[in-house]
């Protein structure tokens, strides 16, 4: 059995496999399965590092972060990996740029305001989910200002949705089939009666640029 996206409680994980016997693999967990659990991930640490390198590496220097749920694995990781890109380059923290949208289209285009309307507002923002930054492109659009032209944006997740909105987004993208087909592996080993040869697998999680990124505006 595959769990996608899970958030099973310890009891539930040793209702599986204690109660039942039923042989899983865990998915893109939200929270940390237990060590005996056998789970496939994305590499969101380093997503998150790649997408500020990437925005770095045009200029900008006052990037703002819209995080998901501060608590689950996966916005807690792409957050840090966006601190680690700050500091490795002496960037100082600052906290007013980092808002929490709870990885929500909605909830994101009112956090992306407040980022506008700071005195100094980011020329950048890194957006933690594909379905955020549509958020934060609808903010920036009612400011009457333009994406990449007046702020460039970052998202995570390469989503369908993507690459339909206008422009582009640059994005990191999560390969979620290829996590499905590499769980299999470990999945058909438990199957057998056998150890998966490692409990943990995480995938590479690339960076694809599109129009939603450029220099910063002089």
């Amino acid at each position: 059995m595959l769990f996608d996206v899970a958030e099973l409680t310890d009891s539930q994980y040793a209702w599986l496999d204690e109660q039942q016997g039923i042989p899983f693999v865990v998915i893109d967990p939200v929270a940390d399965p237990p060590p005996y659990v056998a789970a496939v991930g994305a590499a969101d640490w380093r997503g998150g590092l790649t997408a500020t390198e990437h925005l770095l590496a045009l200029g900008h220097r006052r990037i703002g972060v819209i995080g998901g749920c501060p608590r689950q694995l996966h916005g807690t990781a792409r957050m840090a990996g966006h601190r680690s890109a700050l500091t490795a380059t002496g960037i100082p923290h600052r906290p007013e740029y980092e808002k929490f949208a709870r990885f929500d289209m909605a909830e994101a285009r009112p956090r992306t305001g407040e980022l506008l309307d700071l005195d100094e507002p980011p020329t950048a923002v890194f957006v933690c989910s594909d379905a955020m930054a549509l958020g934060t492109y609808q903010a920036v659009a009612e400011r009457g200002w333009r994406v990449p032209d007046d702020v460039s944006v970052v998202g995570f997740d390469d989503l369908p949705e993507s690459r339909w909105a206008t422009p582009g987004l640059t994005t990191v993208r999560r390969p979620l089939s290829d996590m499905a087909a590499t769980a299999l592996r470990p999945l058909v080993r438990i199957m057998a009666g056998d150890p998966p040869e490692a409990s943990r697998i995480e995938l590479s999680a690339d960076l694809v640029v599109r129009g939603s990124t450029a220099p910063p505006a002089t």
